[in-house]
């Protein structure tokens, strides 16, 4: 079951990604604010070139105030109530060919630098996904208590890429009683024709509702070249003549479509969690099932260290265990009040719950729950990761995802050629429970049927002009494994801090060592050493 932030085709686990599960959990009701006014617009633009017939946006004002009407779900409504937070929108063109045409919105979040004097500029913040809230992820960066210069020398910008969260129009596809449902459905049995003919049938129905909820134009411009455009004039809009940027997991992607667009427009970027930027789908699937692998069977040595370890004593039987413990659930889901666990929630939670060490105890706990029969924890996570709030309602993120990949990378269409990636990634990864059998299914996905073109595809960057910029990559990532960073380091001419730890993404997390080297590479554009390494 894939779970990357960027690749995949098994719409019922999508990767929430960069800043972790960690974060979202510990995202709880800020200080009540005052009702704000919104800020006289001002024109600080254009900064910097301006690309032909884009002079309107480039010098448009922008108008801060309060963010509460900007919440779109529980985590955002528990950020946004904070009178330090400034929201806004900006305006793009629907379609950078046609700038004259429909104009859509980007919502924007701000929380001002604290020292107006040592003030360095804005530090833009993506979270990955695609689908992921920059919005969110810049509120819960303002909001972290660790000690750190980036809140006093930078305004901490958060964006929601075109489609997602606050932007509009938003990507649509399913309603929320239809992913309620699709969660619950049984894994599809095989890979025989009646297998290929069911997975085909479900991704058609999908590519179709996608088109009729929010529209063909809508679905042809959201890719990442497009995010990247927007990019540049938000730091137009913004003031800044140069960009800084903060890019996790599928932010690196972004990141590095800016930095082939705009390499001159770059101050500084740190990528953390890095997107292999050549990696086709075939090994992105079998890099990434293999991390998840190394990733449970480093949780499993150190559970097995405890007499209440649910996976035994041995860790090398450990993950038969879990798939005994999960089987059941594809036959008949657990009951949690008046709610089902599907087998197809318990493996996204076990998955999410591998993102991050710091969850392994956490992981133990909800399997020894599911031994008792209880489910409550999984079914939690699985919420979680999937954007599903108390009110049963559910962000767009996991729509916007399938959007931006269907566009992102060309379709396959030719079945010969999908029979040939579906032999290569059973042969290539590892049969367990952490990859669902439809992974295996050599059937046409959504993209197959999607109604556009794509507007990019996985290729070596080419980035001539950009200023040094670094690379973050931990060795124990399970959705972007270590190698893809090493990959994107060389392919932009980067420095390469290495993270010896078992998380996705490290940096603005718990060590020290990749917050200072950060923090003091984004302030004084001061580089770690090449070859330094952080736990």
């Amino acid at each position: 079951m894939p779970l990357s932030d960027d690749l995949g085709n098994v719409r019922r686990a999508r990767g929430i990604g960069a800043l972790g599960v960690t974060v979202l959990l510990a995202l709880t009701a800020c200080s009540s604010a005052v009702p704000g006014t919104p800020i006289a617009a001002r024109a600080t633009g254009p900064i910097g070139p301006v690309p032909p017939g884009l002079d309107r946006f480039y010098a448009q004002p922008l108008s801060w105030e309060a963010c509460e009407d900007y919440a779109t779900d529980f985590i955002s409504e528990s950020l946004y109530d904070d009178e330090d937070l400034r929201c806004a929108k900006l305006r793009v063109p629907l379609d950078y060919a046609k700038p004259d045409g429909r104009d859509i919105t980007i919502g924007l979040l701000r929380k001002e630098a604290s020292s107006t004097a040592d003030r360095l500029g804005a530090l833009v913040i993506n979270p990955g996904g695609p689908g992921q809230s920059g919005m969110v992820a810049a509120a819960a960066v303002a909001g972290n208590s660790w000690d750190h210069p980036l809140s006093s020398r930078f305004d901490l910008v958060g964006f929601d890429p075109r489609g997602i969260g606050a932007s509009e129009p938003a990507v649509q596809c399913l309603s929320d009683a239809e992913k309620d449902a699709e969660r619950l459905e049984a894994p599809v049995p095989g890979n025989g024709p009646e297998a290929v003919a069911a997975v085909e049938k479900e991704s058609k129905e999908y590519a179709d509702k996608c088109v009729a909820n929010t529209g063909a134009d809508v679905l042809a411009n959201i890719g990442t070249r497009d995010v990247a455009k927007d990019m540049d004039v938000l730091r137009s809009a913004l003031g800044e003549r140069k960009l800084n940027y903060v890019g996790f997991s599928y932010g690196t992607r972004i990141g590095t479509a800016y930095a082939e667009a705009f390499p001159g427009n770059v101050r500084a970027m740190v990528l953390d969690g890095a997107v292999d930027p050549t990696a086709d789908r075939v090994a992105s699937a079998i890099g990434q099932a293999n991390g998840f692998k190394k990733a449970f069977d480093a949780f499993a040595a150190d559970c097995v260290k405890e007499q209440t370890c649910p996976l035994g004593t041995d860790a090398a039987q450990a993950e038969a265990k879990l798939d005994a413990m999960l089987e059941p659930l594809k036959a008949t889901p657990l009951t949690v009040g008046d709610r089902k666990l599907s087998y197809s929630d318990a493996v996204t939670a076990v998955a999410q719950f591998l993102y991050s060490e710091g969850e392994w105890t956490g992981l133990a706990k909800s399997l020894t729950e599911l031994t008792k029969g209880k489910g409550e924890s999984l079914l939690q996570f699985a919420d979680i990761y999937l954007g599903r709030g108390p009110d049963g309602k559910y962000s767009n993120i996991h729509d916007a995802f399938t959007a931006v990949h269907c566009v992102d990378d060309p379709p396959v269409k030719d079945r010969a050629v999908v029979e040939e990636q579906a032999r290569r990634i059973r042969d290539g990864v590892p049969k367990s429970s952490l990859n669902e059998d439809e992974d295996f299914v050599a059937a046409l996905d959504e993209c197959a049927f999607w109604p556009v073109p794509n507007t990019s595809q996985p290729h070596e960057p080419k980035v001539p002009g950009l200023p040094k910029v670094l690379v973050i990559s931990s060795t124990g990532d399970p959705a972007t494994p270590y190698e893809s960073g090493v990959k994107l380091a060389k392919a932009l001419g980067a420095n390469l801090l290495t993270v010896e730890a078992n998380s996705h993404t490290a940096f603005l997390g718990d060590s020290k060592c990749v917050n200072d080297a950060g923090a003091a590479y984004l302030v004084d554009l001061k580089l770690p050493a090449e070859g330094m390494k952080c736990s």
